[in-house]
């Protein structure tokens, strides 16, 4: 399999393309590094079957010379993180919106296989628990920028269905449920590896909101496995799938759990949505993942718990 994988530079990317070419698969990484990082794939260019091209998805000829010779595409690349969508909203949209219609443009021409990364937020302030890929969604207004990532991804999602429907496009769209592991940032915001550091510095973790929002976390290996076994999953055509790991925990449990396991002196501040991000933030208080569909599937389900997961993203960041 000849697989391309956009924003492969990024977090996940790297990870799904060090997977990929463990089993034999040859593979492009396409990344503007506007979020994606050289570091995150240096040590895959001395493979022979690995290629790195620099350039944007929204490059409509960039993004058809290389769609045309690959196989398999996975559309990573993405404005992520609450603290980027905040500062960057039309970054947001135009990179969400505008480059998957460029990359599903070229996938439909060349008839070839597409996975979309898609995310938790699409459920918005649901509240029935846990979310399941039909479920209602419900988001906040659109004077709320907060929801601008909510609303692009969904669009996504709705685009790779109308492809898939109207022009028998292979579609595999699949949803995220925070993930993590190693080579992960806190750059915009992600919660776990920003408590890692501070944790191992010493300075007090900072919890944004009460604290007893309840979040799920899944170990990037396991994720990054149920994508490469998707893309070569005939019943998964035309369908949305969770990926992520149902062990719920409330933020403030996660920074205690953190203190615990770093032995860190740290303690505990708490920090106003309105002082953190913006007058006004909104957030939902659970996001868990139903995962019975995927299992049903392709009978995947998450292999580390969240100690295992918490130490390999410490045991990274003192490295």
């Amino acid at each position: 399999m000849r697989a391309l994988i956009t924003g492969g530079a990024g977090f996940i990317g790297s990870h799904l393309s060090e997977h990929l070419l463990s089993s034999g698969h040859a593979v492009t990484v396409l990344d503007d590094l506007s979020t994606g990082q050289l570091a995150n794939i240096a040590h895959l260019k001395q493979n022979n079957q690995f290629e790195f091209a620099q350039g944007t998805i929204l490059d409509h000829n960039r993004v058809d010379e290389l769609v045309l010779r690959h196989d398999v595409i996975f559309h990573l690349a993405a404005a992520v993180g609450v603290e980027l969508i905040l500062e960057s909203p039309v970054r947001t949209i135009e990179t969400n919106v505008f480059g998957t219609e460029t990359v599903m443009r070229a996938v439909a021409r060349h008839q070839k296989r597409i996975l979309i990364a898609s995310t938790s937020e699409v459920y918005g302030k649901g509240t029935r628990v846990p979310f399941s890929e039909d479920d209602d969604r419900l988001l906040g207004p659109t004077t709320k920028s907060r929801w601008s990532y909510a609303a692009s991804k969904a669009m996504d999602e709705y685009l790779a269905q109308a492809y898939y429907h109207e022009r028998q496009v292979s579609t595999i769209i699949f949803r995220l449920f925070n993930t993590v592991g190693p080579r992960q940032t806190g750059r915009y915001g992600m919660v776990v590896p920003r408590f890692v550091q501070q944790a191992l510095t010493g300075v007090p973790l900072t919890v944004h909101g009460s604290g007893n929002q309840s979040r799920c976390f899944c170990d990037v290996s396991d994720v990054v496995k149920a994508m490469a076994v998707l893309a070569e999953t005939l019943a998964a055509e035309g369908q949305v799938f969770n990926i992520g790991n149902p062990q719920e925990v409330t933020i403030t449990e996660l920074a205690e759990r953190i203190i615990d396991l770093t032995g860190s002196s740290s303690t505990i501040q708490y920090i106003p949505y309105e002082q953190a991000y913006a007058p006004g933030f909104e957030d939902m208080m659970r996001r868990v993942p139903s995962i019975a569909k995927i299992q049903q599937i392709i009978d995947w389900q998450p292999t580390l718990s969240l100690n295992d997961i918490l130490m390999r993203v410490i045991d990274y960041h003192r490295n």
